[in-house]
């Protein structure tokens, strides 16, 4: 991994002529996306997030913290937060911005001895599952991972939105493999970071896949975009 999301976050943090990421899909087309994004304030911040930090609670775990702002305004609210991602320079971004708890690491490596009342997975926090198949591996992490009486907090979206319908409203899906399967691709400053599997789960399927792993699983705020926020606990 070229660490090419890294890059970019610690670029804009350190002020190193940082440019759009250029981010495409297995059923999109190449997109500029602004770095300075990743750097917002809550204020700026879709509802979907906004909501998930609202709620959040005691000891939280911050999946996948990127530039860390999710981190930084729990932190201000005098809560414990650990942050936690895959990419080197995003934490040294982090650390750069005052997160104060932040390391390297992914969800599956954490050892399961400490517990979190809080664990969030924002911006598409469906995507580091990857494919539908690791989908349980992962639930059953985070399921160690909770306190009796914690929450997952997960968002995603339901790509169907984006396949064309037929005359009698069908949506046009692949007939083979789950259509929310992506492969994902990033470019920044004219490197190419290696395609990667990205996953978008409806609401039902991820609902599904909770109570197969022992959460229930509950619907906690829609957005504008076929987008949601799901609330998981043990059953």
């Amino acid at each position: 991994m070229k660490d090419l999301f890294g890059k970019a976050i610690l670029d804009y943090q350190t002020n190193n002529s940082p440019e759009d990421l250029i981010t495409e899909t297995s059923i999109s087309e190449p997109d500029e996306m602004s770095v300075a994004y990743l750097f917002r304030d809550f204020k700026a911040m879709p509802k979907l997030e906004q909501k998930a930090l609202q709620l959040a609670k005691g000891k939280i775990l911050d999946v996948g913290c990127g530039a860390g702002s999710h981190a930084l305004y729990l932190q201000e609210k005098g809560l414990d937060v650990t942050a936690i991602d895959i990419s080197e320079n995003a934490i040294k971004a982090c650390k750069l911005r005052g997160v104060q708890n932040c390391k390297v690491s992914n969800v599956l490596d954490l050892d399961v001895s400490e517990k979190f009342e809080t664990i969030l997975l924002l911006m598409n926090g469906t995507g580091i599952f990857g494919t539908l198949k690791e989908i349980s591996r992962h639930l059953q992490k985070l399921k160690a991972l909770l306190a009796e009486n914690g929450q997952i907090l997960i968002d995603s979206s339901d790509l169907i939105y984006m396949y064309d319908q037929d005359e009698e409203g069908a949506y046009e899906v692949p007939a083979t493999g789950y259509y929310g399967e992506l492969t994902f691709t990033v470019h920044y400053k004219g490197e190419t970071e290696d395609t990667f599997p990205w996953l978008y789960l409806d609401y039902n399927t991820l609902q599904n896949a909770a109570h197969a792993n022992g959460l229930s699983c509950e619907l906690v705020l829609e957005g504008e975009h076929f987008d949601y926020l799901a609330k998981l606990t043990h059953l």
